[in-house]
């Protein structure tokens, strides 16, 4: 298999209402589109997730390009691969930068199932048709919108709520959730947001039944998070802190976690978030594939990934109506009583709508 041509696109999309973490808030959600072509007329599609601001790790929309354009596509393009595994090798000497790498290594992974004439998940080994879905649910402005919000997705059939928590919206906010919804699956994320010294809030936290808190310090206090981990019963779920397999059996290692959130960007693609979910399923650690706001390219990539098996816990792949009016893809996902049927049409299982995908597109490039 050889791509002989890539177009990279810069998109802009506004999403149905603001998403607030202790990061900050957005609206308007700035991402990348890398369209691969085969010799054989074969197209693969790859979604960026990194965000236009450097809140999340230090990948930005416009570094995205930079290394896309300078380093990544030229070397890939025009070269041989017999599976996507192989663009992780070629890329293994670039840094770091492992969104970038990922938008286009999603695309070869679309592009090689094409070929082979099998649907993304059987190519990744998955072997689920359906996937449950939990809900990702920003900071409020006040806890009784939270709780109408929470009242409106438990009727829906999700699975899960994630609320997101910080410093002066945590402790207190659990406690009328679980007042009102006693028995609701529930977990809550600080997004860094907090320090060893917030001991005590979190051992607060134990007596309200939740999954899981996920991310409560740095990404780098892998000691920390072990320390927590010791003093708390509820699980802790490790995100930012990581971005690599070798990551993943640092935390293991060091029992900072007993639950991990796979983001293929954050990761550097499918082939390294497969390897993170072979090594958790070996150490009996329960994984669940985590949301960057995507639109339909990236949802797409995350549903195939969340068939494999140690995917056990519901992810944040809400369906494309909950964030946007209209989505880049056909069909749109959809949710049904909490689950996403998952596609058997020869890769992504999605057609990308080029005409909604000019109308959000900035800027545009063609490789060769």
């Amino acid at each position: 298999m050889k791509i002989r041509e890539i177009t990279l696109r810069h998109l802009k999309m506004k999403m149905k209402s603001p998403f607030s973490t202790s990061f900050g808030t957005m609206q308007d959600k700035e991402f990348l589109l890398l369209e691969a072509k085969s010799e054989n007329e074969h197209i693969g599609w790859g979604e960026s997730v990194a965000f236009d601001t450097p809140w999340y790790t230090e990948e930005t929309v416009k570094t995205n390009w930079h290394m896309l354009e300078d380093f990544i596509i030229p070397a890939v393009l025009n070269k041989e691969f017999n599976h996507p595994d192989q663009v992780s090798d070629l890329l293994s000497s670039i840094r770091k930068n492992n969104m970038a790498k990922s938008t286009i290594e999603g695309a070869v992974w679309d592009l090689y199932a094409k070929e082979k004439g099998i649907s993304l998940t059987k190519a990744l080994g998955g072997n689920k048709a359906k996937i449950e879905v939990g809900i990702s649910i920003g900071i409020q402005k006040t806890i009784d919108d939270l709780l109408q919000l929470i009242d409106g997705y438990t009727a829906k059939g999700y699975k899960r709520m994630k609320v997101k928590i910080k410093p002066g919206w945590d402790l207190g906010v659990i406690r009328e959730i679980r007042k009102h919804f006693p028995k609701v699956p529930l977990m809550a994320d600080a997004n860094s947001a907090y320090t060893l010294n917030d001991i005590d809030l979190f051992k607060s936290m134990d007596e309200y039944g939740l999954m899981m808190i996920e991310q409560p310090f740095a990404a780098n206090d892998f000691i920390d998070h072990a320390k927590l981990q010791r003093e708390i019963t509820t699980p802790i779920c490790l995100d930012e802190s990581i971005h690599s397999f070798e990551d993943a059996r640092l935390a293991i290692e060091l029992n900072a976690c007993q639950i991990i959130n796979i983001k293929i960007g954050r990761v550097g693609g499918l082939t390294e978030a497969k390897r993170i979910h072979n090594l958790c399923k070996e150490n009996k650690i329960p994984v669940w594939c985590g949301g960057m706001l995507e639109a339909g390219i990236g949802r797409a990539h995350n549903i195939a990934l969340t068939t494999l098996s140690n995917f056990i816990l519901p992810g944040d792949t809400a369906g494309s109506s909950h964030y946007w009016e209209k989505d880049i893809i056909n069909p749109e996902v959809t949710v049904e009583n909490g689950y996403i049927n998952v596609p058997d049409h020869p890769g992504i299982g999605f057609v990308p709508n080029k005409e909604i995908i000019r109308q959000y597109t900035c800027n545009e490039k063609l490789f060769s």
